[in-house]
């Protein structure tokens, strides 16, 4: 782990791979429970974690580097479960990538339990990992303009769900009508970092 200062009060800390930022950042969380850690804000990424607001970050620093990092605990945060319609326009593309039926491919990702490794994007975009490495898949060499609210898509390791309109170039498998983030709400985002989740076939290739 590589521990990077950033302004006044923030420690940059990167790692290499994607479970060992799941790991440190939920070792974080649960140090700042404890009362161990003193920080403002802890925010995972792909392959790091900043923790901003530490009145002694070279202290912090010091004491991380020596310290084991266990994996992230499997049912860190309550499940959510989502409910989708496998209609998407690239679920064909994406199941001849793994080498099966769109109703398979709908199968395998409908039975796959996810966890929110970070967010980031737009407010409410989780990047959920869990299917296994063999069913990464590109982005798409050309981007759409615009992705409808609610796109279930893939794109690497990760699946994700649009909360908004927005340009991106993730393949998209299906659609749901969960509200991925409402300022109205407490809290305002569906998903945080640690949560589990399931995608519950109601339509589409994939339902029963």
């Amino acid at each position: 782990m590589r521990a990077l200062p950033v302004g006044d009060d923030a420690l940059l800390l990167e790692v290499t791979t994607g479970e060992a930022a799941e790991a440190l950042h939920a070792d974080l969380v649960r140090r700042r429970a404890e009362g161990l850690l003193t920080v403002r804000e802890i925010v995972p990424a792909a392959r790091t974690v900043l923790l901003d607001g530490l009145s002694d970050r070279d202290r912090v620093a010091g004491e991380l580097a020596r310290a084991h990092i266990a994996p992230a605990p499997a049912r860190a945060r309550a499940g959510v479960e989502i409910p989708v319609c496998y209609d998407g326009p690239d679920l064909a593309e994406v199941a001849a990538h793994w080498g099966v039926g769109a109703a398979e491919a709908a199968r395998i990702h409908a039975a796959t339990e996810f966890r929110v490794a970070f967010c980031g994007f737009a407010p409410g975009f989780g990047y959920l990992t869990g299917l296994p490495s063999r069913y990464d898949v590109p982005r798409r060499g050309t981007p759409r303009t615009a992705v409808p609210a609610g796109s279930v898509a893939l794109a690497g390791p990760y699946t994700g769900v649009y909360p908004r309109s927005s340009p991106g170039g993730w393949q998209l498998i299906g659609t749901t009508d969960a509200v991925l983030w409402d300022p109205t709400r407490v809290p305002a985002a569906l998903l945080a970092p640690g949560t589990r989740v399931r995608f519950v076939p109601v339509g589409g290739v994939g339902a029963v």
